[in-house]
């Protein structure tokens, strides 16, 4: 029997995984650099808490998770995003009594039973990152600020930033009622998708891609006619902070995300190159979480970056990072093998990639091994060598060697290479 991955679950091969270090050594060094901590939560969850944050009624929760039952019968969901495993080990950890704000970010896989895709896979990568703690605008200047550097410190341009608010839940109930309305007068020329999510959850129309629906929605009122003045404040202050640190964003009324969770400022970030599915990053504030969940009541906002998607923007400029030079010691004989051994321990702690030959291989076939290694530097070590105390040293990209001193030669190297 020949075994295949499950479909829309993809193996990351050896010539790609240097490209995902680089990506995530980028998200990792320019938000740790602005105060945030990692978080790692387990990639399986209680299916209540997606059900109970995201909303029973979204297409995540009726459609998209992989659930099932373990042993004692409970419900389990492996986790289809990451906002809501935070906020419950934020609860659960009481990370609001070790500082009154937490930054923390999460890199990892994420899981939903979708039709695979460009761009769109069952079991996909995200960075995610979050404050909670606080309702201030200056941090929905800060989150939507770290999303525009992160992106463009990966190499990433052309992408367009959108924002939109949605307001406070009283906001979102006013709205509601003004796009129901609306609709009930065109409802004809919806999809039938759309005619059930007006009986559920009227905002999942705005995430509607019929263009039947598209067209109907250009009439559609305005989400910002209905904010109240504290929440409209609130997003006049964040456009212009962002204006201020120069953070390009476009206003799309439309725009409200399809997660249920989003209270006030959301933003999407999208890129020509993906098509359809043109979205890579997205987020916003979600200030009633954390109290719905049974924690204490505290602003938050967020957002989640898919690193396969930002790979395909990338395109042709997405390259794998060269990576350290490697230096690889080809020995001859059991005494030099020892000895060669016993040098490669000494040159890894100096941060040298150092690789040695461990299938009593001949000089010619350890030395094909080195270059298809890439390897920078050869280290020849024979008993003739050994008598001689010294070592060869081969450069293989200028082709030429030398012999120096077994006593020197870590000094050598690092003269070389560090």
């Amino acid at each position: 029997m020949k075994y295949q991955s499950v479909k829309g679950m993809e193996d990351i091969l050896l010539q790609d995984v240097r490209m995902w270090q680089e990506l995530e050594r980028i998200a990792r060094s320019e938000l740790e650099s602005s105060g945030y901590c990692e978080i790692r939560t387990p990639m399986l969850e209680d299916t209540a808490v997606f059900t109970r944050s995201i909303g029973e009624d979204t297409d995540i929760v009726k459609k998209e998770m992989f659930t099932f039952s373990d042993r004692k019968d409970r419900s389990l969901t492996m986790r289809p995003e990451g906002t809501a495993p935070i906020v419950r080990a934020y609860i659960e950890h009481s990370l609001d009594q070790v500082s009154s704000e937490s930054k923390l970010y999460c890199i990892g896989p994420m899981f939903r039973a979708e039709r695979p895709q460009k761009g769109r896979l069952r079991q996909f990568h995200q960075v995610g990152v979050e404050i909670i703690g606080t309702s201030s605008h200056y941090a929905d200047i800060e989150v939507i600020t770290r999303l525009d550097r992160m992106l463009k410190a990966f190499g990433l341009d052309g992408f367009t930033m959108k924002i939109n608010s949605l307001g406070c839940k009283d906001d979102k109930d006013k709205f509601n009622a003004k796009l129901a309305d609306y609709l009930k007068e065109e409802k004809a020329r919806l999809c039938e998708d759309c005619k059930a999510r007006m009986e559920r959850n009227v905002l999942r129309v705005l995430d509607c891609k019929n263009e039947s629906c598209i067209q109907v929605l250009r009439g559609a009122p305005n989400v910002l006619d209905s904010l109240c003045d504290k929440c409209g404040s609130h997003f006049e202050k964040t456009k212009k902070g962002l204006n201020g640190l120069g953070v390009g964003f476009s206003e799309a009324k439309n725009l409200v995300r399809g997660l249920d969770y989003y209270t006030g400022v959301v933003f999407e970030v999208s890129h020509p190159a993906l098509g359809g599915q043109d979205a890579l990053a997205a987020g916003g504030r979600y200030d009633a979480l954390v109290r719905e969940m049974g924690g204490p009541d505290v602003g938050a906002i967020g957002f989640a970056i898919g690193l396969e998607r930002v790979i395909l923007a990338l395109g042709d400029k997405c390259r794998p990072s060269p990576g350290r030079k490697t230096v690889y010691i080809a020995t001859l004989g059991d005494r030099a093998k020892i000895e060669g051994l016993k040098l490669a321990e000494e040159l890894r702690p100096l941060g040298i990639v150092t690789l040695t030959d461990i299938k009593d291989a001949s000089l010619k076939s350890q030395m094909r091994s080195a270059d298809k290694n890439g390897s920078a530097l050869v280290l020849i070590l024979g008993d003739e060598e050994l008598n001689a105390g010294n070592i060869v040293i081969k450069d293989m990209e200028e082709k030429g060697q030398i012999a120096v001193a077994l006593a020197s030669v870590k000094e050598e190297i690092r003269k070389r290479l560090c």
